[in-house]
């Protein structure tokens, strides 16, 4: 499975090699039966626990270098893998296994006035490209969701983690192996070359999806290169708003556990949006919590002031750069506003049509934000730290898109596949 570049004049010809073997393993894989591809799971999951420590051994020479190159403590805690962890990806891929398979389901089929039956059949993609960065965990994640969507994929992962992502994908290959799939179905790029983004972004013959994970730097250059189709997010610049009919330990509560629950992902709440009338008496109880978890509050003037009357320290004023800003650190921007006009207005605004929720106790003002929120999860008195595939019911997902066609929001195993139209007749013909 892995593919060794011997020079730089090698990339063009050896991504192409890669994506028409892809594509060959593609049409077996799209025909696979369900066992098949769950037998490959399975077995990968059992080689991932088998060879935890060559795993660990691969994954210690990458953080080792990645110190020596100075990379911060955020980055190699993203990078560094543990037993727990290659458990946790060996239990991903068996919940994979797990989950119904996608492919073939037949929808809608009904009987026109022709006498035809007309319906609609879910069928894989073909073949995806993922490329993403840092975290070694993507290579079984993105493998064993693809496989079980019937998809072959590509599998770029970034240079600081190449040790680590060839000894996972060798689990995956075995797996491959052992349920008599083509092993050319998962392929790792085995180069730390970066003109390879730029060939796989370009191989439209080949690649039917690209799928980036990763800074905003690597998506905003793969949305501007690409010819063929991405799946992708660039910002997560999510907001919670306190409407002024809102229960105020639950609006307390779903703040500070959007913001700090987690701080480096895409789904955490970077913009507080509190109504007018109710900011007096939700703030100062916010701030106290930020303030004691150590997270930096960027302030509009009147919120800065309440928060500043109740007593809480260090609230900053807030630039108009900051309301379009994704911190992902502790820091938050916060907002007060007359109303819920406002709050949707500054989400259309300043949003990244990621994740937005309202916190309120009024119905018909809860099903207007759902309706005008133009994002791809919307949600009502609830933390925007639930906009994940698993917590949707999923069981995993590859991303989270802000697309508009296709795929929208978590993307799973009916995200990673299309729908063609069947027709069943007997001799029916057009008159």
């Amino acid at each position: 499975m892995p593919n060794e570049l011997n020079a730089p004049a090698d990339v063009h010809a050896v991504v192409h090699a890669m994506g028409a073997a892809a594509r060959a393993a593609s049409r077996e894989l799209a025909r696979a039966p369900t066992a098949a591809k769950n037998r490959a799971l399975e077995a990968a999951a059992e080689a991932l626990v088998d060879r935890e420590k060559t795993i660990l051994a691969a994954n210690a020479r990458d953080v080792k270098a990645a110190r020596s190159e100075g990379h911060d403590d955020a980055f190699i805690d993203r990078l560094t893998l543990t037993g727990k962890a290659i458990g946790a990806m060996a239990e991903g891929l068996r919940e994979i296994a797990k989950l119904p398979d996608p492919v073939g389901e037949v929808a809608n089929l009904a009987y026109r006035p022709s006498g035809i039956q007309v319906g609609r059949m879910r069928v894989p993609l073909g073949v995806i490209a993922i490329i993403y960065e840092s975290r070694p965990n993507v290579t079984a994640d993105a493998g064993g969701l693809c496989l079980k969507s019937g998809n072959a994929c590509i599998l770029r992962g970034g240079s600081e983690a190449l040790n680590s992502n060839q000894a996972i994908a060798a689990c995956l290959a075995h797996g491959l192996k052992a349920a008599g799939l083509p092993e050319s179905a998962i392929q790792l790029v085995d180069t730390p070359d970066r003109a390879v983004v730029g060939e796989l972004v370009v191989l439209e013959q080949f690649i039917d999806a690209i799928v980036p994970r990763g800074g905003k730097g690597l998506i905003e250059r793969i949305a501007k290169e690409a010819r063929v189709p991405v799946i992708k997010h660039l910002d997560g610049i999510c907001h919670v708003y306190i409407d002024d009919r809102a229960d105020a330990a639950k609006a307390v509560a779903i703040a500070d556990n959007a913001k700090t629950q987690r701080y480096g992902t895409c789904n955490t709440m970077e913009t507080l949006l509190v109504a007018q009338a109710i900011a007096p008496k939700v703030l100062p109880e916010i701030g106290r919590i930020f303030a004691q978890k150590k997270v930096e509050m960027r302030c509009c003037p009147e919120s800065r002031e309440i928060l500043r009357k109740a007593g809480v320290k260090g609230a900053k004023a807030a630039t108009e750069e900051d309301f379009r800003t994704e911190y992902l650190a502790p820091v938050v921007s916060i907002k007060m506003l007359p109303g819920i006009d406002e709050a949707i207005a500054h989400i259309a605004e300043y949003g990244s049509q990621h994740t937005d929720a309202i916190v309120t106790e009024d119905l018909a003002r809860a099903q207007r934000f759902l309706r005008e929120v133009d994002s791809s999860s919307v949600m009502v008195n609830a933390s925007t730290r639930l906009a994940d595939g698993y917590e949707y019911g999923l069981g995993a997902e590859i991303g989270i898109s802000t697309n508009k066609l296709h795929a929208r929001g978590p993307v799973g195993l009916e995200g990673l596949t299309s729908q063609k139209w069947i027709v069943l007749g007997d001799g029916h013909l057009r008159h």
